[in-house]
């Protein structure tokens, strides 16, 4: 049997992540780390693992990218990186509507060894349509805060010269996030992995904690952090690829996409 390490990012909700922790830790076979993103330390989850405790941190916390990071290098750095075969990065406001999770994840990753980024659906997401009958699509765009990805594509491209919570799997550059996903969609199917989303395990996002809850996590109320997040993530799109739309971010990965089933055509039924 493959092994899981699941990590989840908390910031100032502990019992909001303890929850997400229990249930998953009920319900699937795998370890489960906890980072702290800048917690005050009366709001850790009682499962911590790891905590971001440096200034910068503390004021404004790590995000999704420099979070997934910080215990992905720390994983490394501790020996413990080559343990696992598959990774699962959760925000804690993920919420899991389906129990056995894990199970469904490895079983489609087994049936598709060039997979090497997976996703679950949420029941309100237009990919429904795109899916229809089918439990499978290999895509080139997502933006989750839910993903399971494969250690050897990992090890494709991640980066050990310096690792962190700005360099390892994603650019810690790009602070927020926007356009992270598909920055590393790209790089996987420019090394030959693919990358999935599954009707066969949902999973919801609960925007009503950033919305209701923004002051105890310690960032901008949501309809300036939703404004900060495409303003600084499209700044640092330009300043590294000159793109000036995200829709130039995702051409730029369907190109490596489009070239993925030209090498694996056994793939070809599972193209949107």
């Amino acid at each position: 049997m493959k092994k899981f390490a699941t990590i989840i990012l908390n910031r100032n909700l502990p019992k909001v992540t303890d929850k997400l922790f229990n249930q998953i830790k009920k319900y699937n076979k795998t370890d489960i780390f906890v980072v702290e993103s800048g917690s005050k330390s009366n709001n850790f989850s009682k499962y911590v693992t790891w905590v971001a405790d440096w200034p910068d941190a503390k004021k404004n916390g790590l995000r999704f990218p420099r979070g997934m990071n910080f215990a992905l290098s720390n994983l490394w750095k501790e020996g413990k990186f080559k343990n696992y075969d598959f990774f699962f990065l959760l925000a804690n406001d993920a919420e899991i509507k389906t129990k056995s999770c894990i199970s469904k994840f490895e079983k489609i990753f087994n049936k598709h060894p060039r997979l090497g980024i997976l996703t679950g659906l949420a029941q309100n997401w237009g990919e429904k349509n795109l899916l229809k009958e089918k439990k499978l699509i290999y895509i080139w765009h997502m933006e989750n805060h839910a993903l399971i990805i494969r250690k050897e594509m990992v090890e494709d491209i991640m980066n050990t010269k310096k690792p962190g919570y700005i360099n390892f799997l994603y650019d810690g550059n790009n602070f927020r996030g926007y356009g992270a996903e598909s920055e590393l969609i790209a790089k996987a199917y420019s090394n030959f992995w693919g990358a999935g989303i599954t009707s066969k395990v949902l999973i919801n996002e609960n925007q009503s904690l950033l919305v209701n809850k923004s002051d105890l996590i310690q960032t901008e109320p949501y309809q300036k952090n939703l404004k900060l997040y495409i303003e600084e993530g499209m700044r640092w799109m330009k300043m590294k690829y000159g793109f000036k739309s995200k829709w130039s971010m995702q051409m730029y990965a369907k190109t490596f996409y489009d070239k993925f089933f030209e090498y694996y055509p056994e793939y070809k039924s599972f193209k949107l």
